[in-house]
């Protein structure tokens, strides 16, 4: 699912990662959204709020939306930065790192709740962060191995897409180009859907396990990260078994 780059990756493959990843977001967002009253998942929202402050001149809050954003591109940054170098040595494992981050990050932010500095501005704000910064890992990695097919953090573009090829139903009428943009479409609409299962999910969830719901997420990278090896063990036990008989 993550180790397959470029023309080894397959539709499912694709599927598969977008399913997984935007509901790892859409839970990610909600819990961010219902305890610290911000977005975590895209940074569209933040450049408002950061122009409306400085029009208000309230700068100490500009400033905190400005951090808000660089995180999310320092995410991105750092997660590719990790891809381009591990790349040269191992290929296989070039998402191990970022996921790995992601998970430390996460599993770190759902017991934050015990500190006595958790309701403080500054701690909050920084908490918010290190979720941007994860979102932006997550997003990086996920368009970097999918070159750019699946993008797991944000709706505005995908529906934007959307749009646009469900438009295009009405003029491709080979059999072929149909068929790539029925995939498409299904593509999109499996992010959009897991995206919104995840945000119900952690909404219903928060409410009795507060920041603790981020395990959720964690539980679901843990699992991608070891889905290819298991798939692998699977076939390979089947293969036995298959033999045996």
């Amino acid at each position: 699912m993550l180790r397959h780059k470029g023309k080894g990756r397959t539709y499912s493959h694709n599927l598969k990662l977008a399913s997984i990843l935007s509901g790892v977001a859409g839970i990610v967002n909600i819990t961010s959204i219902l305890e610290f009253k911000t977005l975590t998942t895209n940074i569209t929202g933040h450049f408002a709020f950061f122009s409306e402050e400085i029009v208000l001149k309230n700068y100490k809050m500009a400033i905190v939306y400005l951090f808000y954003i660089l995180f999310f591109l320092l995410g991105a940054f750092i997660s590719n930065l990790i891809i381009e170098w591990v790349s040269n040595y191992k290929k296989q494992a070039l998402y191990v790192i970022p996921i790995s981050i992601e998970i430390f990050i996460l599993f770190t932010v759902s017991f934050t709740t015990v500190l006595p500095t958790i309701d403080s501005f500054g701690f909050s704000m920084l908490i918010a962060s290190s979720l941007l910064f994860s979102m932006g890992l997550q997003n990086a990695l996920v368009t970097t191995v999918s070159q750019s097919v699946v993008r797991t953090t944000h709706l505005t573009g995908l529906f934007t897409d959307l749009g646009i090829e469900l438009s295009r139903l009405f003029f491709y009428k080979r059999n072929f180009e149909r068929v790539q943009l029925l995939k498409s479409i299904y593509l999109k609409l499996a992010i959009i859907c897991c995206f919104f299962i995840g945000g119900l999910l952690g909404g219903f969830v928060f409410s009795y396990f507060e920041l603790k719901t981020l395990l959720i997420p964690v539980g679901l990278l843990i699992f991608t990260l070891w889905y290819d090896q298991l798939l692998f063990r699977f076939y390979k036990l089947k293969r036995k078994i298959t033999n045996h008989h």
